[in-house]
């Protein structure tokens, strides 16, 4: 993994390297040639980008005692490739000395104003942007933390009306098993007495037996 990774480190390089050369170059020049210059860099750094994206898969692939390493190298990628792209942006619409007089002549100095004027509300509106999308985020993160609170809190609501269910259950189990014991006590005792009453009658009636047969002699 170590390996592909080091391979686009090396594309990495060369292309980032024939950028840089171009993007120097785009001031200087003019009309067709600087439309042509303008595309082909911007098509090198969409490459830089699906680099950075492989880079980042490898790098997730690496196993992990070395995997901060190649963290550390491919965040320094990521800074350099985001300069690049400011100063495309600003090669955009950047003239050298001699192609700016060329072109505007006494009002040189006034479109060099309106130029940086521009480029410092386009760089507000990416900060405008980027700020939004990261709030966007938080409450998009924000309503599925709440969802899965309300998703809990649902089941939780379900298990204790379950519960509450199995207690009634309970209690009303408890209950008839009550009123069965006291009635087989009920019952045990009444037939205690029973046979007491029996007993001392059986006995009574022996003593008189014996009372009336001792008598009669």
């Amino acid at each position: 993994m170590s390996s592909d990774f080091e391979a686009y480190e090396l594309d990495f390089g060369t292309i980032t390297a024939e950028v840089t050369n171009k993007i120097g170059r785009i001031p200087k020049l003019s009309g067709e040639e600087k439309t042509q210059l303008v595309l082909n860099v911007d098509k090198q750094l969409e490459e830089v980008r699906e680099l950075l994206e492989q880079m980042d898969l490898e790098a997730r692939e690496i196993p992990i005692q070395s995997r901060p390493m190649y963290n550390s190298r491919l965040k320094s990628y990521k800074g350099e490739i985001e300069k690049l792209e400011k100063d495309f942006k600003r090669s955009r619409i950047a003239y050298s000395d001699e192609v700016r007089n060329d072109l505007l002549g006494d009002d040189a100095g006034s479109s060099e104003n309106q130029r940086a004027h521009l480029l410092d509300n386009t760089e507000k509106l990416e900060r405008s942007s980027r700020r939004l999308e990261a709030g966007y985020q938080i409450a998009v993160e924000t309503e599925q933390v709440g969802q899965e609170i309300l998703s809990n809190l649902h089941g939780d609501r379900e298990k204790i009306q379950k519960a509450r269910e199995r207690l009634r259950e309970t209690d009303a189990n408890l209950g008839k098993s009550s009123r069965i014991l006291t009635g087989m006590l009920r019952r045990i005792i009444q037939n205690r007495v029973l046979v007491f009453m029996l007993g001392a009658i059986i006995l009574l009636t022996i003593i008189l037996a014996i009372y009336f047969n001792l008598r009669g002699h």
